[in-house]
């Protein structure tokens, strides 16, 4: 069995539980805050290879989104409104006229059930009731984890019994270094295209041949003054599971990500500064101190008809899995 401790009480008085995973080479902590992978070990790797803190409220205030199954629509919707089955829905804007992640009532921020719980696995799941942060449906939301040699898979699952959108994402903030910052982590991601993105990093339409900075085809060292929160197209669509990223730190610590999703937001964790909470490290965590790639739908799909759809049916089932594979090269 897979051993569960207290992690604390919210706020609004939920008993929140940690859920201590072991596999092969790898370990895991998961939270049923927001489904958040808490913690993540390599077999003799002395550090924690992504973001998080042993403090509850840290997950209240700024690491949020730190590891969690963000949703039901992550990323961002631009004028916090959207067509859905022919009407329009409007949001909580919570970033300027725009909504990130849906809000404050968002699946990062809601309290998941244990359906089961293994020394490998486990699995939680939510209801979202009709009308949570302005959308439609009840909806139904699993988030299988599960270790296997050096490898993590989320299997991610919704259904509605009303028109929705559905667009989930792992917001986990990766580091192979245990260092301050992600300097000289190199990246690769298999994308030909992405979204250029306007002040409000909102995609401004098509997408674009990468070039520059954003051709990370062969990969390269991240350039920390670059400035990356844009959508690398991957696919045209949901796809069966394929490569989509490789981070290689300065350790020699490797790590792939495969994917269904036909996108994957970079974002290099600019704005991270979670003073007074402490990290794994024991410090604060700073800007750049961590590295999101979130595999998911593209954003602000719905105002994009050309875009991959993040539309959910009555009868239909969202099934998304990714997979983490850890290395040392």
């Amino acid at each position: 069995m897979a051993s569960t401790r207290s992690f604390g009480t919210t706020a609004s008085g939920d008993r929140i539980e940690a859920i201590r995973l072991a596999a092969g080479e790898l370990s895991a902590t998961i939270l049923t805050r927001g489904a958040i992978l808490q913690d993540l070990r390599l077999a003799g790797v002395p550090y924690s290879l992504t973001l998080g803190s042993g403090t509850l409220a840290a997950y209240e205030g700024p690491l949020a989104y730190a590891g969690a199954v963000v949703g039901p629509v992550a990323n961002r919707i631009g004028g916090a409104q959207a067509q859905i089955g022919g009407k329009n829905f409007r949001f909580e804007a919570n970033e300027g006229p725009n909504l990130l992640h849906s809000g404050a009532t968002g699946t990062h921020a809601r309290t998941w059930r244990i359906v089961e719980a293994t020394g490998a696995g486990a699995t939680l799941a939510l209801t979202l009731p009709d009308g949570l942060g302005g959308f439609p449906g009840t909806r139904e939301i699993s988030a299988r984890f599960a270790l296997d040699g050096r490898a993590l898979t989320l299997e991610l699952t919704a259904t509605t019994d009303a028109p929705t959108l559905m667009n989930l994402a792992n917001h986990s903030y990766w580091a192979l270094d245990g260092r301050a910052d992600i300097g000289g982590h190199r990246l690769r991601v298999a994308a030909d295209s992405y979204l250029p993105v306007d002040a409000a990093l909102l995609p401004l339409g098509a997408p674009a041949p990468v070039s520059g900075a954003f051709d990370l085809r062969t990969g390269r060292v991240l350039d920390l003054s670059e400035g990356f929160d844009h959508n690398f197209c991957l696919a045209s669509a949901r796809r069966p599971l394929a490569f989509a990223a490789e981070l290689t730190g300065r350790s020699g610590v490797t790590m792939t990500i495969e994917t269904t999703e036909p996108g994957l937001q970079v974002y290099d964790g600019a704005g991270l500064k979670t003073a007074p909470y402490l990290g794994h490290s024991g410090q604060p965590y700073g800007h750049h101190a961590g590295i999101a790639m979130e595999a998911q739908g593209w954003p602000d799909a719905a105002a994009h008809d050309s875009f991959p759809p993040v539309t959910l049916a009555p009868g239909e089932t969202y099934r998304q899995t990714t997979r983490w594979t850890f290395g040392r090269a």
